[in-house]
């Protein structure tokens, strides 16, 4: 079942070529995110089609981007940790994400409602890139390897020497997953899954 959503999945994203794509082929959200790319349209930001998504950039650097999620749509900006939350409306997609940050909506009308204050928003994402703002990141070094993935990278030379031959952002994705079970057996069972991974150079979600 799961081959087939993902073969499903695959054949849906080769259809899509563009953002008018994306949109027509929208199976939720289709109005939501019309009212969305109007407002990013009304702006300085350029419209690109880039993972599979819209994606808004200034001057070659990407400020937003739109999501279709299952029980919701999104606008996401790439630096919203450095956008000034006045209204308190921005979340982090996720506990480990650093800049990102993104709003979500579920009808057009809440989006025409906030039209202003996302206006109001785009507008200071660009400001952001336009005075080259950029948020200091924790770095990969910062963070505290599991001490059941340490044992492994002590006892396994060839494990440590691909891990540090991961990008950082590869080292940082696999640590915050070995690092977010309680027990001490899951966190061993995610890393003894994904050492043949990462002896491949390949990344959390890299097939």
């Amino acid at each position: 079942m799961a081959e087939i959503d993902k073969a499903e999945r695959t054949a849906s994203r080769t259809a899509i070529h563009n953002v008018d794509d994306f949109v027509a082929n929208a199976k939720r959200w289709r109005g939501e995110l019309d009212k969305l790319r109007a407002i990013l349209l009304d702006s300085e930001l350029i419209e690109e089609f880039k993972w599979y998504q819209p994606c808004y950039t200034f001057q070659g650097k990407n400020v937003a981007i739109l999501h279709g999620l299952k029980e919701s749509c999104a606008l996401g900006f790439f630096k919203g940790a450095l956008i000034k939350d006045v209204h308190g409306v921005l979340t982090a997609p996720g506990p480990n994400t650093q800049a990102g940050r993104w709003i979500k909506f579920t009808s057009v009308r809440e989006i025409a409602e906030m039209k202003s204050v996302l206006k109001a928003y785009v507008r200071e994402a660009i400001e952001v890139e336009k005075k080259g703002l950029k948020l200091k990141m924790r770095k990969t070094s910062d963070l505290k390897i599991p001490e059941e993935f340490q044992f492994m990278l002590d006892e396994f030379p060839e494990l440590n020497s691909a891990f540090d031959r991961l990008t950082p952002g590869r080292q940082r994705a696999y640590i915050f997953h070995f690092s977010a079970p309680k027990q001490s057996k899951t966190r061993e069972s995610r890393i003894q899954k994904y050492m043949p991974h990462i002896l491949r150079g390949k990344g959390l979600l890299d097939e």
